[in-house]
């Protein structure tokens, strides 16, 4: 097992940084995005198992954070981009009937 908070490795995603960091930052993703990612040594690039990963966490007392949502992971929602794929779904009366509407509020 790795037990050397300082060894150089790899986390999926985030770059690279000494192993207790990588553990930290891995513990603060949601479950789900947890299990997708990965820490890789970097001396010899073998993946870390997520079963070392948690008895690392809990052998430095770090506790994993099941609510927190990574904000990288989690791509922001414009209204152009919302607005775009209401339009792109909708069949063409409801678009002209859309229009027709928004034409009639801004002339008010």
């Amino acid at each position: 097992m790795t037990s050397d908070p300082e060894e150089q490795v790899r986390l999926q995603g985030y770059g690279e940084m000494t192993l207790r960091t990588a553990v930290e930052t891995l513990m603060l993703l949601a479950p789900r995005e947890r299990s997708e990612a990965a820490i890789y040594r970097v001396r010899d690039g073998v993946r870390l198992a997520q079963s070392e990963v948690a008895e690392l966490a809990s052998h430095w007392g770090i506790a994993p954070a099941p609510n927190v949502r990574s904000p990288k992971l989690v791509p922001e929602q414009h209204w152009q981009d919302v607005v775009r794929g209401m339009v792109r779904d909708a069949p063409l009366p409801s678009l002209l009937v859309a229009f027709l509407v928004g034409v009639l509020v801004a002339r008010r």
